[in-house]
């Protein structure tokens, strides 16, 4: 049976402020910095310890939250100024050598928008691999040799991603893979306003619930970073947060007085009635699913070429490459 008074998330950084706001402490073992400006934030959570990892729910690493509402509203500078921050801390948590080999896995399936954020910024994403000895004098050490591949999902392949992964890794012998996932948030206003950044590895259709083999270090044998955003919300954690808001706001307070005293357990009474076991682990996504996807998907891609590419003009890319 599921409990729903703990929050579901792929974040680390709602992970922290779920444990915070529940005990008032900060966690051992557990450092947080942010920046700021008016329109992005920065959050860098580090978990550098065995025992603050098991009370996170997450591992040992670190994570990079980068957060701008703005992104609903297709902001093309706001998209650009994102780019910047993604490049600027995933150049940070890489700290690759010019002549790197980077392999980008998209994970997802292609077939369902929510997931198919993977794909997506792969098929955006500058590969470079099979040009190394084509490229001008200007280009060499600020163009990485950077292949990508969207593996699909075990229900069209037959085939379990880390499986694909692991096989292609062998072959090519990169010196970073980065994964990009979609996530589940737990919070609504999180969802397609959020990338975060990690050098833990990912664990495929775990934001989901369905988790599978991990892509990590330990997996496949070199640094694995995750890039992930969230394009869902839990319907009982849009639920629960509304039994929060109807319980601390005065506004509501004289129509909702006897919810005051409103244990966890009445909490997931009162839920389970208005989601029964029998419609599962419902999902939420946004309306225009379709073109929030295809905007982060080039926030993400932009990043990572930024990232990996110092070199290129962006502008002018196919003439450098033809």
């Amino acid at each position: 049976m599921n409990d729903f008074t703990t929050p579901r998330t792929d974040l680390a950084l709602e992970a922290r402020e779920a444990l915070t706001r529940r005990t008032s402490e900060d966690i051992p073992g557990v450092l947080v910095e942010t920046a700021q400006d008016d329109e992005v934030l920065v959050t860098r959570v580090s978990v550098s310890t065995t025992e603050a990892a098991r009370i996170m729910g997450k591992l040992q690493g670190r994570y990079v939250t980068i957060e701008a509402r703005g992104l609903r509203d297709k902001n093309t500078p706001l998209q650009e100024k994102v780019m910047k921050f993604l490049a600027e801390e995933l150049t940070n948590l890489a700290e690759l050598p010019a002549k790197a080999v980077i392999l980008v896995i998209g994970l997802g399936n292609w077939n369902i928008t929510p997931d198919a954020l993977g794909p997506r910024a792969v098929d955006k994403v500058v590969v470079t691999r099979h040009l190394q000895g084509m490229l001008s004098p200007e280009l060499k050490g600020g163009v990485r040799s950077v292949c990508a591949i969207a593996p699909g999902v075990l229900g069209i392949t037959g085939m379990e991603t880390a499986e694909i992964v692991q096989g292609i890794v062998s072959k090519v012998k990169p010196d970073l893979v980065i994964c990009i996932d979609a996530l589940a948030a737990a919070s609504s206003h999180r969802v397609i306003t959020t990338v975060q950044l990690a050098d833990t590895g990912i664990s495929p259709g775990s934001g989901v619930g369905n988790k599978r083999f991990g892509l990590n270090r330990e997996s496949l044998g070199v640094p694995v970073i995750a890039i992930g955003v969230p394009t869902v919300v839990h319907a009982s954690t849009i639920a629960m947060d509304t039994l929060s808001t109807l319980q601390e706001y005065a506004a509501f307070a004289r129509y909702f007085k006897s919810m005051e005293s409103l244990s966890d357990q009445d909490r997931q009474t009162i839920i389970r009635q208005v989601l029964p076991e029998a419609l599962g682990d419902l999902m939420v996504t946004p309306k225009e699913v379709d073109r929030l996807i295809e905007d982060i998907a080039d926030v993400v891609a932009g990043g990572i070429n930024q990232a990996m590419h110092p070199h290129i003009d962006y502008e002018n890319i196919h003439m450098y490459l033809h």
